[in-house]
């Protein structure tokens, strides 16, 4: 299990250094940042809001994920095909035991109290700018807030 893991950072690693990042990433760094979460757990708590904020971006890309993993026919249309992707990272991350902010021992008031910052920490990173869709600072508190 560990050479597997070893080896799926190495590839993530050389996925990232040619595509570099996007919002996801870019918004859980300040998390890890300012409350100690690892950055994987932090990603896996913040992966099925990010990417349905992505979808509208390019529903076509996500409904090929779709295909490609057996969770949509090739008829189907793209929209509702990238609905059923989302759907089945939702159901991919509570299979993992994903992880919440209340089970990383995090508070919800000190979490709000720290949401502008890192919103703004997130947009600066300039992880979110390689999202398909323009992603603006209410955005980001937006998902944010819908972590809890």
């Amino acid at each position: 299990a560990r050479t597997q893991m070893a080896l799926a950072a190495y590839e993530a690693g050389i996925c990232i250094n040619n595509a570099s990042v996007t919002l996801v990433h870019g918004m859980s760094r300040p998390i890890g940042a300012l409350f100690h979460v690892p950055h994987g757990l932090s990603n896996a708590m913040l992966l099925h809001d990010c990417l349905s904020f992505a979808v509208d971006g390019c529903p076509e890309r996500f409904a090929t994920l779709a295909r490609a993993i057996g969770v949509a026919i090739d008829t189907m249309e793209d929209k509702k095909a990238a609905i059923f992707f989302l759907e089945e990272i939702k159901k991919l991350c509570k299979r993992c035991g994903e992880p919440t902010l209340a089970k990383a021992g995090i508070k919800k008031e000190e979490f709000e109290e720290k949401i502008e910052k890192m919103a703004s920490d997130a947009l600066a990173s300039g992880s979110p700018g390689n999202t398909i869709r323009e992603v603006t600072k209410e955005d980001v508190i937006t998902i944010y807030r819908g972590l809890w």
